[in-house]
């Protein structure tokens, strides 16, 4: 095939989304999205899917001691450094049919259009399947690209619980999914990652691609208020120490502080939980999390200071004891510039229209980012609605965003030094 051939090569796009609702079968919900976290049956089942998949493709498919999967398509110059193309399979309890889902298929979707088109790339091409970005079942999130990355260890990745108090480690092993190569950084030329937007802008813009050109940097705390458990009918109001009043001044006081920072700040409490959850015992412990996010590092610290003042006044006033943990902290990334041109090329020599975005979401390329050329190509989604059964997007614009990320894939899987592409 020769150059001009290549540089219009398409994928497939009815394969393509075939394949996306092949997948969405498995942890299908009522509401028309998927259930499949971290390590669950489902998930193990969606794993088993695309190494099916990624095998009958001709790919060798490994697997490290946190569970990702990497499906190897052997290139000309097999010492060269791969080409690595990521996402994930896990999602949300109740999450979208393609937030993640779409990166690990494009890949695959990749490596078929080029077998079609009996296409050898200089360099390997490597599709990843990272596990437990979403963090939904184990947090915290993107817990195994960290790992990768060396932000977590292996060993404190391994003892993350879910709420029934089942650890990572032995839910990995239970899925058949623990392998034996190591979780570390390795010699990648570059990695990039297809994902829907996840907020408004492109669906709003009427573009078809967004260039991720950053993400904005995430902190998570969990928060843990003592009291003291009494009974609730003969404790006087002015005795009481509760700590799901206090949780409540701060969650209030919470939302507050993020829109006094915004419009970039933005602040979640997703999770709480109070003990002993009786009807007619007060509150004696409350616990919550904290989602924060903002794309400038000493915004961020001022908000973790205002986080840590509001906790410390709720609990004053009936001499409450208070603990904050900082479950992990992601500084903003800016994404490799080459990366960023290469998909610009791209995009325009396929006739897409396209903008510039932030990232508002965290994504397995944030860890990656610090170690290996990355860069991210998004495509609008109904709405900016995502982790949420309703996601939706069209066929043509998964389509499109794959014939994006594939002529990317053909120019940086190139032979020469990275920065000559």
């Amino acid at each position: 095939m020769d150059m001009k051939s290549v540089s219009s090569l398409k994928v497939d796009g009815r394969r393509l989304w075939a394949t996306l609702m092949e997948m969405a079968e498995i942890g299908a919900t009522a509401g028309g999205g998927s259930d499949r976290q971290a390590l669950t049956d489902e998930d193990r089942q969606g794993r088993d899917l695309f190494r099916r998949h990624a095998e009958g493709a001709g790919c060798t498919v490994t697997i490290d001691e946190m569970g990702n999967m990497m499906a190897l398509r052997a290139g000309r110059s097999p010492a060269l450094s791969p080409v690595v193309v990521g996402s994930h399979l896990d999602t949300q309890p109740k999450g979208g049919r393609f937030d993640g889902v779409l990166g690990v298929l494009a890949g695959l979707e990749i490596v078929r259009t080029l077998n079609d088109a009996g296409i050898s790339t200089e360099r390997p091409l490597l599709v990843v399947n990272w596990t437990n970005e979403e963090g939904a079942r184990f947090p915290p999130v993107m817990l195994s690209s960290g790992v990768w990355a060396g932000v977590f260890s292996r060993d404190w990745a391994y003892a993350r619980q879910d709420a029934e108090g089942r650890c990572f480690a032995s839910e990995l092993a239970r899925s058949g999914y623990m392998g034996d190569v190591p979780c570390r950084r390795q010699d990648w030329r570059c990695h990039l990652e297809l994902h829907i937007e996840q907020g408004p802008v492109l669906d709003s813009e009427r573009r078809q691609i967004g260039v991720v050109t950053a993400a904005q940097g995430i902190r998570c705390f969990d928060v843990t208020i003592t009291g003291k458990a009494s009974h609730a009918g003969t404790t006087p109001m002015h005795r009481r120490k509760d700590a799901f009043v206090a949780a409540a001044k701060v969650v209030v006081e919470l939302e507050a502080i993020a829109r006094a920072y915004g419009p970039n700040a933005v602040l979640t409490v997703g999770r709480i939980a109070v003990e002993p959850a009786s009807r007619n015992v007060i509150p004696g412990l409350a616990t919550f999390s904290i989602d924060l996010r903002h794309p400038e590092e000493h915004t961020l610290n001022q908000l973790e200071n205002e986080i840590r003042r509001a906790v410390a006044d709720a609990c004053a006033r009936d001499l409450l004891g208070s603990r904050i943990d900082v479950l992990s902290s992601l500084s903003p990334v800016a994404f490799d510039p080459t990366c960023l041109d290469v998909i610009r090329l791209a995009t325009d020599r396929l006739g897409y229209s396209r903008l510039d975005v932030v990232s508002g979401a965290g994504h397995d390329s944030c860890h990656v980012a610090g170690h290996v050329p990355t860069a991210m190509v998004f495509i609008p989604c109904q709405d900016g609605l995502s982790h949420n059964e309703k996601e939706s997007i069209e066929p043509e614009e998964a389509e499109a965003g794959c014939n994006v990320l594939l002529q990317a894939v053909l120019v940086l899987a190139a032979g020469e030094e990275f920065g000559s592409a």
